[in-house]
């Protein structure tokens, strides 16, 4: 068995860390699941646009961008892993695996964070931020999965 990720990974990684990243914010955007959210944290939407400074504006679209990468990463690693031990992969199975990974590993293990972390203590109002945040990470991953199992 044999298994190495070299440079040959990284576009398809970059790629579907973009495609992923791109989800992510129509996901969050304005019009889509952002007031949704921001409401069932127990917070009011902010009625004008919130002003940051170019540190913080690069911090928080660098950082999740880097959660992304990190993310996708992974799922290639896995991916890759699986090949080397003779499985094959397409855009479905990558679909598959990545829906798998993102919901069954850190979909799951956010949810008592997410249940104990929410201010308000609000149980019910935590349990659909959480579903919306996880829905975008498992379309996320799922998408990232079908990119790296139709590019490798």
């Amino acid at each position: 068995m044999h298994f190495s990720l070299g440079v040959e990974s990284f576009p398809a990684i970059l790629t579907a860390s973009v495609a992923a990243f791109v989800l992510g914010a129509v996901w969050f955007g304005p019009k889509t699941f952002y007031p949704v959210w921001i409401k069932a944290q127990g917070r009011e939407l902010p009625p004008e646009r919130i002003t940051m400074s170019r540190g913080q504006t690069a911090t928080l679209f660098g950082g999740t961008f880097a959660g992304v990468l990190v993310q996708v990463t992974t799922l290639d690693l896995i991916i890759g892993f699986s090949r080397a031990a003779g499985l094959t992969f397409n855009v479905q199975t990558g679909a598959l695996l990545g829906l798998v990974f993102s919901v069954g590993l850190s979909g799951f293990a956010s949810l008592s964070h997410r249940m104990f972390g929410q201010y308000n203590h609000n149980v019910y109002w935590s349990l659909k931020v959480w579903l919306i945040e996880i829905s975008q990470d498992a379309l996320g991953l799922a998408v990232a999965g079908a990119i790296l199992g139709a590019w490798l």
